[in-house]
């Protein structure tokens, strides 16, 4: 590992322990929301926002930008907290969630919030939305990318499907997404809910280049987001294998944590862990 990717490294894990800390702090401010998917997509936004994406919290419509769509809405506290630490609006701003007259609702409001790109939170559309807009840039002749990220129950819903068999018939390579598999939804696992396996052969046989990565090394994200940046003639889709409320050892893995913020106590135990009891603004 070289010193320049060492030191990148280093940076990406301080702004996802920053990120992981505002997702508790507002939901439990809000007492409501979603941490838990909120913490397990947090490594990867992390690496997209701070990293890859081409972007401007001075000029958020800025025509050349990458485009990001949060398919699973209801992680936007993470989505909250990147646009946050990248300047679109005050940190501060976060502890308004869900709270009347907010611009951070409870799901992504285009029209309310800058720096988002698309209103979701009606599962299985952000990929539809996503390919338009990727073709849309292959009309145009534009060079910016198109991400997308999925949650692994989103995949429940037959929209995906066709996204992604439209996707590789218009040979979009300027699309990568992610599906973050943290395994739970939120009446289970996604095995005893509808299972998804062999879901890499599925994303294949519908024409994609499908890449298995750990969602939580940014080594990982970062190669294979360089290798969707540079696969030609088909779109790429990212398994990420994740963890449900990763960072925090009482909310990983628990299904409780998927649509509840953590308490006051909670909070704390959970600041502690994540940052060693440091603030994170």
């Amino acid at each position: 590992m070289t010193g320049e990717h060492s030191e990148l490294i280093e940076k990406l894990e301080g702004l996802a322990s920053q990120v992981r800390v505002w997702v508790m702090r507002s939901t439990n401010a809000a007492g409501s929301g979603h941490p838990g998917g909120s913490m397990s997509a947090t490594d990867i936004l992390v690496t997209l926002f701070f990293h890859r994406l081409r972007h401007s919290s001075d000029d958020p419509k800025w025509i050349d930008r990458d485009r990001f769509v949060l398919s699973k809405g209801h992680a936007a506290p993470a989505l909250y907290s990147c646009l946050a630490l990248s300047g679109y609006f005050p940190p501060e701003e976060l502890m308004t969630l869900r709270k009347l007259d907010s611009r951070l609702q409870g799901h992504p409001c285009m029209r309310k919030t800058p720096g988002v790109e698309m209103s979701t939170g009606s599962l299985g559309q952000g990929l539809s939305v996503g390919l338009g807009m990727a073709l849309a840039a292959k009309l145009d002749k534009k060079e910016h990318r198109i991400f997308v990220m999925l949650g692994d129950g989103e995949c429940d819903s037959g929209q995906v499907w066709e996204a992604a068999m439209a996707a590789s018939h218009y040979k979009l390579e300027n699309i990568t997404a992610f599906v973050d598999r943290n395994g739970l939804q939120i009446d289970g696992s996604t095995s005893e809910i509808m299972n998804l396996e062999p879901l890499v052969d599925k994303f294949e046989a519908f024409g994609w280049n499908v890449l298995t990565i750990d969602g939580h090394d940014f080594s990982q994200i970062i190669g294979a987001i360089e290798e969707g940046d540079t696969t030609r003639g088909k779109p790429t889709m990212i398994i990420a294998n994740t963890t449900k409320g990763k960072g925090v050892s009482f909310m990983e893995n628990s299904l409780s944590f998927h649509g509840n913020p953590p308490s006051n106590d909670e909070l704390e135990l959970g600041i502690k862990e994540c940052m060693g009891g440091e603030p994170c603004d």
